[in-house]
């Protein structure tokens, strides 16, 4: 029997109050990794009306500034108006920092004279801390993720485009969108409903009245964020789709005056919009050795690859660490009954080919160096907008470079049971 449903995700903009922290956060971690690329990094902030606080545990061997980074990384978003009551300029910025952990850094110190690519050194870090963490792809979008996060973080992303060339020069930085598709037999047939909630001016130009004022953001929204996100889509907005602009009736008070906000507080945004199930660990702020970022990372990368690979429409990776111990504690696949071979077979494939020791995993993906080789920044732009298929940046973990390599092991592996089974 055919079924139909709806399923919704959304996103933020980079203005958003979680978002300005996970995005400083993450500047921090880029300053710090450009400088030290061995600092341990767990950076929070939080925001409020008028108030940055940073804080957490780091230690490092770099000298920065750490209000300057958040004074900077503010004006970037585009608070610089102190009307709004948060700004670059005006704002105040607390810090209070400790060191790691003694406790914590044992279980990831090393022997410094031990070779960085070394199966020596693999084996002998351990992870961070302990957790799960979990990796998916499907076959929706040609990024290989779900379509609804996919189209919640492109109208986000233009929602902000859109502020920033001035084309809507009464927008301001905070804003949410909110996608739901219209599923038949687990694929995307339609879009049932568009959310854009978005900061604003009072009045824009001679509107003052406020029904008026909301009557053109949403016709303005519509021909500038919505039609141009759609464009090279299969899938489209028709005459059925429900177009939601401002509910409440106006967005005029938003970012931190509106709401607070706090570092790690959207990690369904930051993943697969609550498609996939998802570990609990928030990635911003943190460094590598932090299996919450890296490994999550890591499980992305193979889940896109079998995707990739033709073995599977979709595939869920679940890893899980034990504080201080380098080899996953546990590797759970699951491809949801549409895979080409069998869950245990492709799971075997996946623990020969794929290196998942924290260690291993910041040595494939370079992910200390990345800072410092990408003129001080990388963190902080996967830090808004999803740190999963982006086309728009080139992640090590987006890459599909062992596609063609599983296709080729799977038939290997299908041959050899085929003729074990005929023995």
């Amino acid at each position: 029997m055919s079924r139909r449903y709806l399923f919704t995700s959304e996103s933020v903009t980079e203005g958003h109050p979680d978002k300005i922290c996970d995005q400083i956060s993450d500047t921090i971690l880029d300053t710090l990794l450009t400088q030290d690329p061995a600092s341990r990094v767990a950076a929070e902030v939080v925001v409020n009306t008028g108030l940055v606080l940073i804080t957490g545990e780091i230690t490092t061997k770099a000298n920065v500034n750490y209000v300057n980074i958040a004074r900077k990384k503010i004006a970037e978003i585009g608070y610089i108006d102190a009307d709004n009551g948060f700004s670059a300029n005006s704002t105040s910025v607390i810090v209070a920092l400790d060191e790691q952990s003694p406790d914590i850094a044992q279980g990831v110190n090393t022997a410094q004279e031990t070779r960085q690519d070394s199966e020596e050194l693999f084996d002998t870090i351990g992870a961070g801390d302990q957790g799960l963490m979990f990796g998916f792809a499907c076959n929706e979008t040609p990024e290989l993720m779900p379509l609804p996060v996919s189209l919640a973080h492109r109208i986000a992303r233009r929602l902000a485009a859109v502020r920033k060339t001035g084309d809507l020069p009464y927008l301001r930085p905070d804003g949410k969108t909110q996608v739901t598709v219209t599923y038949e037999d687990g694929r995307p047939v339609g879009i049932d409903t568009i959310l854009i909630s978005t900061q604003h001016t009072a009045t824009i130009g001679n509107i003052t009245d406020e029904a008026a004022v909301q009557a053109k953001i949403k016709q303005d929204l519509w021909t500038a964020v919505v039609e141009p996100v759609f464009g090279d889509l299969e899938i489209k907005p028709d005459q059925e789709t429900r177009f939601l602009v401002n509910p409440t009736g106006k967005f005029v008070v938003g970012g931190p005056q509106g709401d607070s906000g706090l570092t790690g507080r959207k990690i369904i945004v930051d993943t697969y919009g609550g498609y996939s199930r998802h570990g609990g660990g928030a990635f911003s702020g943190k460094d590598p050795t932090k299996v919450d970022r890296s490994a999550a990372y890591a499980a992305r990368y193979v889940a896109k690859n079998i995707v990739a690979a033709g073995l599977a429409e979709k595939c869920e990776v679940q890893l899980s660490y034990a504080i201080g111990v380098a080899r996953p504690v546990s590797i759970f696949l699951d491809t949801f009954g549409t895979g080409t071979i069998d869950d245990d077979t492709l799971l075997e494939l996946v623990k020969q080919n794929f290196e998942l020791r924290p260690a291993g995993i910041i040595h494939t993906f370079n992910l200390r160096n990345l800072p410092s080789e990408r003129g001080g920044r990388f963190y902080q732009d996967i830090a808004a907008y999803g740190h999963f298929g982006r086309n728009d940046l080139d992640l090590p973990w987006e890459r599909t470079d062992k596609a063609e390599f599983l296709k080729q092991a799977a038939s290997h592996a299908m041959s050899d049971a085929i003729a074990q089974a005929l023995k």
